[in-house]
């Protein structure tokens, strides 16, 4: 199976129900729905093979894999900001 490249929107919905804890305030801060949310995250963990979070009634935790990709993560959605403010400049 090939490997595909991280989605940014998962990744981003990913940062966000981690750094909240919560799918409804992920959705939220988002301009989702939290079934929105929900499946990107279900897909992400499908995509990379392994569990992001532990679901607990209406929270969640992060797992260790979900806190190894954490890391990377911050890096990626910052370069991407940087990426979008550094090309604003050539806008027409």
């Amino acid at each position: 199976m090939p490997q595909t490249i991280l989605d940014s929107r998962k990744l981003l919905a990913f940062e966000t129900l981690a750094r909240l804890g919560s799918f409804t305030q992920a959705a939220k801060e988002l301009n989702l729905t939290q079934s929105a949310v929900s499946h990107a995250i279900k897909a992400l963990e499908r995509d990379l093979g392994c569990r992001l979070f532990n679901r607990l009634g209406r929270s969640v935790t992060i797992t260790p894999a979900g806190s190894q990709l954490l890391l990377y993560a911050g890096v990626i959605l910052a370069e991407m900001q940087l990426a979008r403010a550094d090309l604003a400049a050539y806008s027409v």
